[in-house]
């Protein structure tokens, strides 16, 4: 069946992993970049310095997109590039990239959904406390209203945050990503004041007349290994610091209340005051990013606390507060990603429909979903990568089924438009449609990127091999 029409068929970046020209035109450090600097910190010991020097290709990429038949792209925009240190007036000569890249994107036809943050937090900000920081979420709501002032004239639909949970709980809990703290009481902090700046940021967005505002949250499809008590219990906790800890103040009109029982003996939450809890609709348009399910259980006598096998490393400190002791995490069956993650389509089906019953009204969109595969050239140049095409064929089906029950999702945004610098991993793991020679910076279009081609410009899915 077809896809809805209007339905957005795009691809998704992020500034640190392609833009590259880390020190030009003022722009200052980020957490990122300092993280980099860390021994051990990244697997390659590599950074975004250069990555796939998208800020010099952009012309170059857009080409590709338009080519590929793409009708939007989620980019995000360097804080520390337009608002250098986190304060202060708009760098006019960071933000005229951005100008330039949405005046491209408008040419060739193609949506521009910039995301105001993904996790590059200027490392000044960070100097003074980052997230944990209330002030934190008043600085971030300051530069949206810069953003928002340079860019409203030619774009419709702002993301303000990408997946709040990994800057909270893999930046300051698990210290896997920047800025590297394991501090699982101030984790709860940044994820609040997170909300807030969503909060904030909504406030001055919302100043220009038919603006829409999103967030993208990398919601997680929980699941108990059984249905005892026990592993229900341990799924219950793990969707409330994964999902509800964000939906609920965003959607629902506050945290649900056996969050705080879980997590009493890390903090009281006395940072939370009356006023941070918004009255009103925050959200125009909820961005869900997914990539595999997550499997739990209640520990069992001999069992660690966590097995490792939540994605972050078993010797990684717990992105999880409040559940040492309590949660044990499981690897769900099936073929994996090269990420190590499985393969479930199924799970991106019953997000949608689940997110869609729980907030009736409220338009989805998948704004990320992607696989890291092993690819490599063939002699002849081409990129063969026929698990990423079915990878992306089945979960496209996923998103085809949700909507047929009812789901109202506006687009599909595949992870990523590129390969590029994958945060910890550094550039041992390939997501892109588009192969990055990074020694050259050729492109090359691979397999899955000409068969989302057709997926694109016809709004069906084609099959997987030709007829």
């Amino acid at each position: 069946m077809p896809f809805p029409r209007g339905f957005l068929f795009g691809s998704a970046t992020a500034a640190y992993q392609v833009e590259g020209a880390a020190t030009e035109d003022g722009r200052t450090p980020s957490i990122w970049d300092t993280f980099c600097t860390r021994p051990g910190a990244i697997a390659d010991g590599s950074s975004g310095e250069t990555a796939c020097n998208h800020l010099h290709r952009y012309r170059e990429d857009v080409a590709l997109m338009a080519e590929l038949g793409l009708n939007a792209y989620r980019f995000s925009i360097s804080w520390p590039r337009v608002q250098p240190g986190g304060r202060g007036p708009l760098h006019h000569k960071g933000m005229d990239f951005y100008r330039r890249l949405v005046d491209e994107l408008l040419e060739r036809g193609i949506t521009p959904l910039p995301t105001l943050y993904h996790w590059d937090l200027p490392q000044e900000l960070e100097d003074d406390g980052g997230w944990p920081e209330r002030a934190t979420a008043e600085r971030f709501g300051e530069y949206a209203a810069l953003v928002g002032d340079a860019l409203a004239d030619r774009v419709t639909t702002f993301i303000t945050l990408n997946e709040p949970w990994c800057s909270a709980f893999l930046g300051y809990a698990a210290g896997v990503h920047a800025p590297g703290r394991t501090e699982p009481a101030v984790a709860l902090r940044a994820a609040h004041h997170l909300n807030l700046a969503h909060l904030r940021a909504t406030e001055a967005l919302r100043t220009h007349p038919g603006v829409r505002v999103a967030i993208s949250l990398n919601l997680h499809e929980v699941r108990p290994l059984t249905d005892s008590h026990a592993d229900r219990d341990a799924a219950r906790r793990i969707d409330n610091l994964a999902n509800r800890i964000f939906t609920g103040p965003l959607l629902d009109g506050g945290y649900p209340t056996d969050l705080f029982a879980d997590t009493a003996q890390l903090t009281d939450w006395s940072f939370v005051k009356p006023e941070d809890i918004p009255n009103g609709p925050v959200l125009d348009l909820l961005g869900i990013n997914y990539y595999t399910p997550t499997l739990v259980s209640r520990p069992r006598p001999g069992d660690s606390a966590v097995s490792g096998e939540d994605g972050h490393g078993a010797d990684a400190a717990s992105p999880w507060p409040g559940t040492d002791g309590l949660v044990r995490f499981h690897q769900p069956p099936g073929e994996r990603t090269a990420m190590g993650w499985t393969v479930d389509a199924g799970g991106l089906r019953d997000l949608l429909l689940r997110t869609a019953r729980s907030h009736p009204g409220l338009p989805l969109m998948v704004t990320e979903n992607g696989a890291a595969f092993d690819d490599a050239p063939e002699p002849d140049g081409s990129i063969r990568d026929s698990r990423r095409t079915a990878y992306l064929h089945s979960h496209l089906q996923a998103v085809e089924q949700a909507v047929a029950a009812g789901a109202d999702v506006r687009g599909y945004l595949a992870w990523s438009l590129l390969d590029n610098f994958e945060w910890a991993y550094g550039y041992q793991k390939r997501f892109g449609l588009v192969r990055v020679d990074y020694d050259t910076q050729r492109r090359t279009v691979k397999d899955s990127g000409h068969w989302y081609a057709q997926v694109a410009r016809t709004g069906t899915l084609p099959p997987l091999t030709p007829a």
